[in-house]
């Protein structure tokens, strides 16, 4: 008999949150309230991510383009779907993720 196994995804690195809610007081709650979501999410692959967050964007190449704090924020992560690993890439206003590519960041 197979046992299925929970793999809970692996965010890398919450400092990049924590250094942005330090900057930005307002974005803590937010933050961390995705931080617990994404943590505890199975996203096996982007149609995972899609039924967890409708609005997210998805990206080539793994990118995934989040709407934090009622869409005054954006975060940018690339998600490795075969290790269960989110790699925070960017986080920051419209206004910065604009002036980005967020699929090289």
């Amino acid at each position: 008999m197979q046992i299925a196994r929970y793999k809970k995804m692996r965010i890398i690195s919450r400092k990049t949150l924590k250094d942005y809610w330090a900057k930005v007081p307002g974005t803590k709650a937010a933050l961390e309230a995705w931080y617990a979501e994404a943590r505890n999410a199975e996203w096996a692959s982007p149609a995972d991510v899609k039924a967890s967050y409708g609005s997210a964007s998805i990206l080539m190449g793994g990118r995934v383009v989040f709407n934090v704090r009622g869409n005054k924020y954006r975060l940018v992560v690339w998600i490795n779907y075969d290790f269960y690993t989110v790699y925070i890439r960017f986080v920051g206003t419209h206004k910065e993720y604009d002036a980005i590519d967020p699929q090289t960041i």
